[in-house]
């Protein structure tokens, strides 16, 4: 496995690495054993990095991943999130005293006393940035975690907070049908000598080794997202196929390929693939090694914007920067 350096002043980790968002039950039904597998078969793929969130089944996702640590002792880099809170209503508090709160928690949950890297999983736009930025600050110089992160910002808010102490990571969905990202966030993070993390890398199933079904998309979250509703749905399927057979002719798998896409954006781009299950970690590997005629080719079968719907619904857009 290829690695990595998480931000100019993190450690190494695998240049892929694995979000742990399906563990707490978000796209369907898990299992505590079905879990602990996945994390195996990730450290036999030669994965060290695990990005997870309070808000992932509510806890679920950190006390899995806490047993699998407490029971194997891995040398991993571990990475979470706080801020949102669910209510309702759904709001975002970057405060003090929530973020200490939900970190401590986290911690317990992971059975760690420290982790590489705490995001604000959202940031809250009243409050001013110098205040946040100045309580992750404060958790790093006291040990608590190894360096903070944003999620879902604009170049902007990356280019205030890095200026009043360093950015390890900035964590935003980046996949080939959400290259948003591109229009100045990898650039800045780049220039900034920050990581940039590309959650949904495989289009939340999308670039998966085999098409979906409408029926296997009726979960919490996709079921009211726009690109998974039909007539969009059916339509994203349609132009993926090509792809697909792309893919097929080259004897490569298409997550292997998607992944190796998003990785060529640059050398601090870190894809973190979702899934709860070891058979589909596995068929992310080996990752193709794409040549600039592979790369035009890919754009050719799907130019940017070629989704239809969009990314996230009204409904959960809560605190998303959008700079574009």
């Amino acid at each position: 496995m290829q690695m990595r350096k998480l931000g100019s002043r993190g450690p190494m980790v695998s240049a892929i690495g694995l979000g742990a968002m399906s563990f707490g039950g978000i796209f369907g039904p898990t299992t505590e054993t079905e879990s602990l597998a996945c994390l195996d078969a990730m450290v036999e793929a030669g994965i060290n990095f695990i990005d997870t969130a309070n808000i992932y089944g509510m806890g679920v996702s950190e006390t899995v991943i806490g047993k699998w640590l407490a029971s194997r002792r891995p040398d991993v880099v571990i990475a979470t999130k706080a801020s949102i809170v669910n209510g309702p209503p759904r709001s975002i508090d970057n405060s003090a005293g929530h973020l200490r709160t939900e970190l401590e928690a986290s911690l317990k949950r992971l059975g760690v006393e420290r982790v590489d890297l705490f995001y604000i999983h959202r940031r809250e736009q009243a409050r001013p940035l110098d205040e946040v930025i100045g309580t992750l600050q404060s958790l790093e110089a006291e040990g608590k975690i190894g360096g903070y992160g944003l999620s879902e910002v604009a170049p902007e808010t990356l280019r205030a907070a890095h200026a009043i102490h360093p950015c390890t990571a900035v964590q935003n969905e980046y996949s080939l049908w959400s290259r948003q990202p591109e229009l100045g966030l990898i650039q800045e993070c780049a220039r900034l000598g920050t990581a940039f993390v590309a959650f949904s890398p495989l289009a939340r199933g999308m670039l998966g080794a085999t098409p979906l079904g409408l029926d296997q998309v009726q979960d919490g979250f996709r079921v009211q997202n726009p690109r998974f509703m039909d007539p969009n749905f059916s339509r994203n399927l349609a132009r993926i196929a090509p792809f697909r057979d792309w893919c097929k002719a080259r004897g490569w798998s298409v997550p292997a390929a998607a992944l190796a896409w998003a990785m060529g954006a640059g050398d601090h781009v870190l894809p973190i693939p979702g899934t709860r299950r070891a058979d589909r970690l596995r068929e992310w590997l080996p990752l193709p090694a794409l040549t600039t005629v592979d790369r035009a080719e890919i754009d050719t079968l799907l130019p940017a914007g070629f989704a239809a719907g969009d990314r996230y619904g009204d409904h959960q857009l809560l605190a998303i920067e959008r700079y574009c």
